[in-house]
């Protein structure tokens, strides 16, 4: 036995076998002991009515208590080997064996040649004749021996159950211990990769060999045991891609500040200007990871509150029609009043992001466009432009942090669609990649309904659904694109 709660298992089947067997051995003995009482008790009544009928009998020939009649029975009372007394009704004693000089010692001879046993305890018995009670009897009669068959039948009896009982204990014992090991192993496996999970051993895993609550305990373990290693290799790229995005910018630092200390670079606005774009693009690096950090606890420290995502999508548009124009872009939208419960910061960061990621990639003259539905529980926000869509082969990676597609030329850390995701899933939605019908990309973010739409404020009748069409700059769209890749 592996473990010592399998040998506790094993024992527990065992003891378990044979506490069933004694008890049921002394059911039985129980059973059969109130059984031969009765039969007892019925024989020693039988002897009494045959001695108070011999009694009555002799009664019955004169109509009284005759001592000749009664001296007649006693050969038959004495065969009997019991002690008799006759009393009259008013209890007095008419006549009794030892005045026929009749003693124990020749009752016990009789009741040792007829096998009936030792001598009861008197008791008294009615004598009645015609149904007229005449007397009494005070008898003693022997108690009665059990018969040779039936003591017989009991000792075969409890030899079977002790027999029974042992072999109830072996077997129990041998299916308890192939029980208990198979029971045990699952849990010791599960012990012994858990304690080398302990020591630093990351690839135990436990062999999943059965189906019940132990089977699906080993594929639990070994589904977290899968998880943490992924965790681990996502948390060590994580490093490494920081180390990287770091590295570049600092490094053009240090070389341009050991060329200006050695003399080799000339210390002037060109060198100020190059050293003010590499301190801006660290800047930036900082702040997607602050903010990657702060989305990740956004379910533990996000304001909930009424948000109506048609407002807020005009806000975020206003606001960031300077950059708009700064990169010469058309922005359409189309936007149904819908509310949900969320956090308008999260959701202000997350349209700026997908705006941000737009102008990255969608060279002048292009159109971005947003669009707010609803359907059925859910309220849709999509942010689809125009420009380079993804490939194929990068859709189920665009949302993973520092993912990169091949053929990057636009600058950034590639955290700001991983921000979006971690965004939206702390607000129980999802967000989804794929190509719009403008032909670039599209950015569909699911979330769920508020329960009960609040009030809009300077809501009309009639504002439930409108079109707003801004074209920033008037520039050519019909052009040649190339594919976005992230």
């Amino acid at each position: 036995m592996r473990t010592s709660f399998g040998r506790r298992l094993a024992a527990g089947f065992a003891l378990v076998a044979l506490a069933g067997a004694v008890l049921t051995a002394v059911l039985v003995n129980l059973a059969f002991s109130a059984r031969f009482d009765s039969y007892l008790e019925d024989q020693r009544k039988l002897r009494e009515d045959a001695l108070v009928a011999v009694l009555a009998g002799a009664y019955s020939r004169t109509g009284g208590w005759d001592d000749t009649l009664l001296t007649a029975v006693t050969p038959t009372l004495v065969m009997a080997g019991s002690e008799v007394a006759v009393l009259d009704t008013d209890g007095q004693q008419v006549w009794s064996l030892a005045d026929e000089q009749v003693g124990p010692g020749e009752l016990a001879v009789h009741r040792a040649m007829m096998g009936t046993g030792d001598l009861g305890s008197g008791r008294s018995r009615p004598v009645v004749v015609d149904g007229r009670t005449v007397g009494s009897a005070v008898l003693s009669v022997p108690t009665g021996a059990l018969p040779a068959a039936d003591q017989a039948l009991r000792d075969s009896v409890n030899q079977l159950l002790a027999a029974g009982s042992l072999a109830a204990g072996v077997a129990a014992l041998i299916v308890g211990l192939a029980v208990a090991r198979r029971t045990a192993r699952p849990v010791g496996d599960l012990t012994t990769a858990a304690a080398a999970w302990t020591s630093g051993e990351r690839t135990a895993r436990v062999p999943v060999t059965r189906s019940d609550e132990l089977g699906r305990l080993a594929t639990t373990f070994n589904a977290l045991a899968d998880t943490v290693d992924r965790e681990d290799i996502v948390r060590r790229q994580f490093t490494a891609s920081v180390a990287h995005e770091l590295r570049t910018p600092l490094a053009v630092l240090r070389s341009q500040l050991e060329g200006a200390q050695d003399g080799v670079v000339p210390t002037d606005r060109r060198l100020l200007s190059s050293l003010h774009d590499e301190s801006l693009r660290l800047t930036r690096l900082v702040e997607d990871l602050e903010a990657l950090t702060s989305a990740d606890a956004s379910a533990f420290g996000m304001r909930r509150g009424p948000v109506h995502l048609d407002q807020l999508v005009n806000r975020t548009l206003d606001a960031a029609r300077p950059r708009l124009e700064a990169h010469g872009l058309l922005s359409r939208t189309t936007l149904s009043p819908v509310a949900v419960d969320a956090d308008e910061g999260r959701l202000r960061q997350v349209l700026d992001n997908l705006l941000g990621n737009a102008m990255k990639y969608v060279p002048p003259g292009g159109t971005v466009s947003m669009t707010v539905t609803q359907h059925e529980h859910e309220a849709i926000i999509e942010v689809a432009d125009d420009g380079p869509g993804f490939y194929g082969e990068d859709l189920p990676s665009v949302f993973i942090r520092f993912y990169r597609g091949r053929g990057v030329t636009a600058t950034g850390s590639g955290i700001g669609l991983a921000v979006v995701a971690e965004i939206v899933r702390a607000h129980g939605g999802t967000a989804e990649a794929g190509t719009s019908t403008l032909g670039g990309a599209l950015v569909r973010v699911r979330l769920p309904l508020t329960p009960h739409d609040p009030p809009r404020p300077g809501a009309r009748r009639g504002d439930d659904a409108r079109l707003r069409v801004e074209r920033v700059a008037a520039m050519p769209t019909s052009r040649a694109l190339p594919r976005r890749t992230l």
